[in-house]
């Protein structure tokens, strides 16, 4: 489902119409975002038997190990809908400079899940099903909040609204502008995928371990975010006005706060790190080994910092094919660095490669920014 965020980032990657036609441009646009979202989430419910069975085939994993992930699984995939909707719907809220109405959204939606899991799992002791059907409550949860936010685009509506929305061409040219990026989305992934596969062949022990030193990471995405989504919008302005100041400005201010972040969530999850392990796993055995690579979290957010603010600095800049072009060079490396790393130093070796990938997505990306702002002189 995460591979469908493109529905997000390709919001700002559509050319604006004539200021006549913009509310029902806008109209339009949202309801082909959202509406794309909600059908590829039923989809997933229609095809769930089979997206398992291909996911487990590709993905062997230990009797117990794939009996869990089955029960997540089986709950997390009715919330496909939602999950994928908010990409559209999100994508439109930053195209419109509404990025508080898009972090009202996630933090809604992160505060609740917290809150739920450790209600399901430490107090109704629900285990895995209670953490699936946590992010589901919060997943539909941060959509009804999302829809209400966009509800003056819902008043209103004709007949021929439908039509627009779903025409053939505009369809097809706004899978071909989204192609590059969701070609970048599928890498991106299948960096996290073989990071998991990798890690199951190290054992059940050291597989659990690494889920749970993942959610770390993804707290530091979800805490980048914010910056992300101001860079785009600020990037996005200054492409529209053709002021290259005005683009290194607003990419030099996200990044200041974006390194602020990150040194303090490295420190953060230095010092706490093994507190929060605790609460996301009562396993002694699974305890013990994520403290052994809880260094490599604590570096992750400095690793990746650079990697996240551009990514904001592109989308809002509508460089779609550089983000492509960079992301198949970091993948390719990071292969590489697991080739070199794993066999001789293990699990160590892996978090090594991944904190290498996020290396270099920041550093090939920072290597195309300066013929960026030459764009930005002819745009």
């Amino acid at each position: 489902m995460v591979l469908l965020g493109f529905l997000r980032m390709g919001k700002l990657a559509v050319d604006n119409p004539s200021s006549w036609g913009w509310r029902r441009h806008n109209r339009q646009l949202f309801f082909r975002a959202t509406g794309i979202g909600l059908m590829a989430g039923v989809g997933f419910i229609l095809l769930q038997l089979p997206i398992f069975a291909g996911a487990f085939w590709v993905s062997p994993a230990s009797v117990e190990v794939e009996s869990l992930a089955r029960d997540y699984m089986s709950i997390r995939v009715w919330s496909a809908p939602a999950a994928i909707a908010i990409y559209g719907l999100s994508g439109w809220l930053i195209a419109q400079e509404r990025t508080a109405a898009v972090l009202l959204i996630q933090l809604l939606m992160n505060l609740c899940n917290i809150i739920l899991d450790l209600w399901f799992v430490l107090g109704l002791g629900l285990g895995v099903e209670g953490v699936a059907l946590a992010t589901l409550i919060a997943e539909w949860g941060g959509l009804v909040l999302g829809l209400y936010l966009c509800r003056s685009v819902l008043s209103g509506l004709a007949g021929s609204m439908w039509r627009q929305v779903f025409d053939r061409v505009r369809l097809a040219r706004m899978a071909q502008v989204n192609v590059d990026i969701l070609i970048r989305s599928v890498l991106l992934q299948a960096g996290f995928v073989s990071f998991l596969f990798f890690g199951a062949d190290l054992g059940d022990v050291t597989l659990a371990a690494n889920q749970v030193l993942l959610q770390f990471v993804y707290m530091a995405s979800y805490a980048m975010d914010g910056f992300v989504f101001a860079a785009e919008a600020l990037v996005g302005q200054a492409m529209g006005a053709r002021a290259v100041a005005q683009l290194r400005r607003g990419a030099s201010l996200t990044a200041i706060w974006a390194f602020g972040a990150a040194v303090f969530m490295a420190m953060m999850f230095w010092a706490f790190g093994a507190i929060v392990i605790d609460i996301i796993t009562k396993d002694a055995s699974v305890q013990e080994a994520a403290r052994i690579y809880l260094p490599h979290i604590a570096l992750a957010p400095l690793m990746g910092a650079l990697a996240w603010m551009l990514d904001g600095v592109f989308i809002g800049a509508t460089r779609s094919r550089d983000m492509r072009n960079m992301m198949i060079l970091s993948f390719l490396g990071y292969c590489a660095l697991v080739a070199l790393l794993l066999p001789s130093l293990g699990n160590h070796g892996l978090w090594l490669a991944m904190n290498g990938f996020f290396i270099l997505r920041g550093v090939t990306l920072a290597l195309r920014y300066p013929a960026l702002e030459r764009a930005v002189a002819v745009y």
